[in-house]
């Protein structure tokens, strides 16, 4: 059965391939996520496709700019019925502020459902020595966690971020804080271009509402199967 704590990412080129894999995971997988890569090439359209096939949908697109910008950017989106939208929380509380304030008066305005909406953090992509390379000085959890509290006091959802730092945001943002972790790799999984990483049940004990999983499943000789046991392995962890 799905569950909708497993976000597959649809990194892939075209609709058709995104389509044929979330066809072929069938009602294994209820959650996806369209990133830059695909949205850029095909637009909204792949967002309407899934949502009409009953899916739900994070809309990765890290927004990034003066708060006006990113708020008409998001109201722009809310159309296309994603179930969850994001920012980069670096561009500040102002930003944060009036992206979720914007976001929701305009869903009121529209009598559409308000999407989630989180704030990127620091990418998982990002190691210690490219964090030294940027000129940062604070330690990286220490960063993120204070990146969360900004979020949480502008009124965001929640945040995404790497599962080194799902416990220090759980227990600073509370319980009903969502936590979107990429970098999920299960036992014997290339690590790929991620360097802040952790298995699915590694992450949802250490506080993630959500984990992000693409290249494992998508590259799996059964995708299905290999959906299932991440599945299986987050429902192993006992809170």
């Amino acid at each position: 059965m799905a569950d909708s704590r497993l976000i597959v990412a649809l990194d892939v080129k075209t609709d058709e391939e995104a389509i044929a894999l979330v066809e072929k995971l069938g009602d294994s997988v209820c959650h996806y996520k369209v990133g830059m890569e695909l949205f850029y090439r095909s637009g909204g359209n792949i967002v309407r496709r899934l949502r009409a096939m009953g899916k739900e949908v994070f809309l990765d697109l890290k927004l990034h700019d003066i708060g006006n910008t990113v708020a008409e950017g998001l109201v722009s989106l809310l159309p296309l019925g994603m179930t969850m939208m994001n920012v980069h929380a670096s561009g500040g509380f102002s930003m944060m502020k009036a992206a979720v304030t914007r976001l929701r008066e305009a869903a009121a305005e529209m009598q559409v459902q308000v999407p989630k909406l989180i704030a990127v953090t620091v990418l998982t992509s990002i190691g210690t020595e490219e964090w030294v390379r940027l000129g940062e000085t604070e330690a990286i959890e220490n960063h993120v966690v204070r990146l969360a509290k900004l979020a949480k006091e502008a009124g965001l959802d929640g945040v995404v971020a790497s599962p080194y730092e799902s416990a220090a945001i759980r227990q600073a943002c509370g319980d009903d804080f969502l936590i979107v972790t990429p970098g999920i790799r299960p036992a014997g999984s290339s690590i790929d271009d991620q360097n802040r990483i952790a298995t699915p049940a590694s992450a949802i004990a250490n506080g993630s509402t959500h984990i992000v999983v693409g290249r494992p499943i998508r590259t799996a000789a059964d995708p299905v199967a290999a959906a299932e046991s991440i599945i299986k392995e987050m429902e192993g962890v006992k809170k």
